[in-house]
């Protein structure tokens, strides 16, 4: 991680404690996403851990958590065979789309469906679902995101919850990069610093 991004994640730790306000994001932790899956990210399973603590964290707190996940037709444009850039993943109703068994939701988790139509993509939680609207029922200001994979779907929802107004922290230990070119995730963290994201870690909640 660069220089910067870590020195903006420090001088942030300090300042975040969880409040009322506040909502988990956990975003795309799913099967085809981790080791052994049709897209998998390098290290992904490596997350479960400090994911699952920011889930015990929210819920002691009695915070919601929601959790985003790829629910796509067999025939996503996403796909390979239909013009898209990458292999068929998380078609709905499928091992690939279901969430990693490690992964400890609570029952009352609030489960956000992502790219469902065939012509349409969407790597942010926020388009074409109704997350926006829950977390404004909710009275939610700020944003707590973990989860698959940084430099895609978790940059595109921290900066559709700052082009709504809501506040966007990252947590750094709970998320990995595809690193298609190397050094993509690092990247992607510093561009989101940059627009107005918060770092931190799991370790960092209070």
């Amino acid at each position: 991680m660069s220089a910067e991004v870590v020195s903006t994640a420090a001088s942030d730790r300090e300042a975040i404690r969880l409040q009322s306000g506040d909502a988990l994001v956990v975003v795309d932790v799913q099967n085809d996403f981790l080791p052994g899956g049709a897209l998998a990210i390098a290290g992904a399973d490596q997350i479960l851990m400090a994911v699952n603590h920011s889930i015990v964290e929210f819920r002691r707190r009695g915070l919601p958590v929601f959790a985003t996940r790829d629910w796509h037709p067999p025939d996503h444009c996403s796909f390979r065979a239909y013009g898209g850039p990458w292999p068929p993943h998380c078609v709905a109703h499928t091992r690939g789309a279901q969430f990693a068994p490690g992964l400890q939701l609570p029952s009352d988790a609030r489960i956000v469906s992502k790219a469902t139509a065939r012509e349409a993509d969407a790597y942010s939680g926020f388009e074409g679902t109704g997350l926006l609207q829950q977390l404004r029922e909710l009275g939610c200001s700020r944003v707590f995101l973990a989860g698959l994979a940084t430099d895609y779907c978790v940059r595109a929802t921290a900066l559709d919850a700052l082009g709504a107004g809501l506040a966007a922290i990252v947590l750094t230990d709970a998320v990995r990069a595809v690193d298609a070119q190397a050094g993509d995730g690092e990247r992607a963290l510093t561009a989101m610093t940059q627009r107005g994201v918060r770092l931190s870690t799991t370790q960092e909640l209070r």
